[in-house]
């Protein structure tokens, strides 16, 4: 049985960890976690916010995640994100989702990310 999601991996090109970190610590306001070292050699960076974890991987062959995404719950969606327009970061709408607002944004490498919040439904 699953008791809990436990992370997200996204993959990233080489070299790319000082525009992660910037990204994810800087403008999502994530903390980033330290790696065990047999993992920390493989390059990459671990980030958390909560209970919520995204890992970042490395891989060679990168190509960015443009349908496939997490979905990362936001409180105070309007302001966050005011505050990633602010530092330059891309955000789309989007109100397909019923009982929800939301909105779409990229990683400095191009992976997608939804961030998301429930509202509540009018009867």
């Amino acid at each position: 049985m699953i008791a809990a999601l436990e992370h997200i991996q996204l993959a990233a090109p080489p070299g790319s960890e000082p525009l992660l970190r910037s990204y994810y610590v800087e403008i999502l306001g994530m903390t980033e976690l330290r790696k065990p070292p047999v993992l920390a050699a493989r390059g990459g960076c671990w980030f958390a916010s909560g209970a919520a974890q995204l890992h970042i991987g490395i891989d060679d062959d990168f190509r960015p995640a443009k349908k496939a995404h997490p979905g990362i719950r936001v409180d105070n969606i309007h302001p966050f994100a005011k505050r990633l327009t602010e530092r330059g970061a891309k955000v789309v709408w989007d109100y397909d989702l019923p009982g929800h607002e939301r909105f779409f944004s990229e990683d400095p490498v191009g992976n997608r990310l939804e961030f998301l919040q429930p509202v509540a439904m009018r009867p």
